[in-house]
């Protein structure tokens, strides 16, 4: 009897952790799907979106190599990043954050007063939520430009698992 709720409890953590973990690597199948997009504004100009359910910078990454591999795949180098929204905000400052709140109050009736302080803590029982980063970017060709926003795609797709 141990053994089987053992094994039921090790079933059941396997299957939250397949439920929490970023789909592989891939092209988003549906609408509001994990996976990636993008759209071609100029002819060296895209903007590269993934979405994903878990870690906010695994799916950053995955962002990345998606822009390293449509270089590589359009013929160029290197690729700069010109803008980025995570969760659609910009400059990539996602994520969830906590929440702390205090609150005071005092009252008087009468002959009679109360005063009261309380603190509440927010927190997430839903589980791991949605992520999404999106990248604008310019690609080239030839020597990757000295800025700290320009990666050599073949370098990202070597130092990024899938």
């Amino acid at each position: 009897m141990k053994r089987l709720a053992i094994l039921s409890l090790a079933a059941s953590t396997l299957a939250l952790a397949a439920c929490a973990s970023l789909a592989p690597y891939g092209a988003q199948r549906a609408p509001g799907g994990q996976g990636y997009s993008e759209q071609r504004i100029e002819s060296n100009r895209y903007r590269v979106t993934y979405n994903g359910v878990g870690a906010p910078g695994a799916v950053a990454d995955y962002a990345l190599v998606r822009a390293a591999d449509l270089t590589t795949d359009q013929g160029y180098d290197w690729f700069e990043i010109t803008q980025s929204w995570t969760d659609g905000r910009p400059g990539g400052a996602g994520g969830v954050r906590p929440s702390v709140s205090i609150g005071g109050g005092s009252s008087r009736y009468g002959g009679y007063s109360a005063s009261g302080v309380g603190v509440g803590l927010g927190l997430n029982f839903s589980g791991p939520s949605p992520t999404s980063t999106s990248l604008e970017i310019v690609m080239g060709r030839g020597a990757k430009p000295d800025r700290p926003n320009a990666y050599d795609a073949r370098s990202v797709q070597a130092s990024i698992p899938r």
